[in-house]
């Protein structure tokens, strides 16, 4: 069957595997401080944008392609500000935005030797890149049955109005 707009496939594009994988940190420690420090809530809301964002990213890539600056990276900002703001909404007392203090890099310490002292400053050579992939495929398969479930809607509604059309035509017709 030919479709106008294909609709959304089951494994996710590299580009947002990149996407993910390249905003992964900063949008945990974000979420984890717009609720207040949680972590877990943190988690949940950041695996939340970025199903978000895979349902979106279709369109997100095109708009990049067209407007020449990175739409992907606004949405998740806006969906990030939303995703909280609703989370706030439901709880039962206020919560603040909590900041963790920034690390003194160069705290004088009498043991501590220089080596120590700028090792937070160098690039770490550890990687974990499946903890990002396995997140973003996570989120897209999220992504897929959503929008599996709303063509389902879509084709189950438009059933149902051919349906009443039908049933409202007939009518018509036997009644004159």
């Amino acid at each position: 069957m030919a479709y106008l707009i294909p609709p959304m496939t089951d494994e996710p594009p590299p580009d947002y595997l990149r996407f993910a994988a390249a905003r992964r940190t900063t949008l945990h420690h974000e979420a984890a401080a717009l609720v207040g420090g949680n972590a877990d809530v943190g988690d949940a809301i950041a695996m939340e944008v970025l199903t978000d964002i895979a349902g979106h990213w279709r369109r997100l890539t095109w708009r990049t392609r067209l407007t020449g600056h990175d739409a992907a990276a606004a949405f998740l900002r806006t969906r990030l500000t939303k995703r909280t703001a609703h989370w706030r909404d439901e709880q039962l007392y206020p919560v603040e935005v909590v900041r963790p203090p920034a690390p003194a890099l160069f705290t004088r310490r009498p043991s501590a030797s220089v080596a120590l002292r700028l090792a937070p400053l160098t690039p770490t050579t550890v990687r974990d890149p499946t903890t990002a992939t396995a997140e973003a495929e996570i989120a897209w398969l999220h992504a897929y049955r959503r929008s599996m479930w709303w063509r389902y809607a879509r084709v189950c509604g438009g059933f149902l109005l051919i349906l009443f059309y039908l049933i409202h035509f007939m009518e018509q017709a036997s009644g004159t």
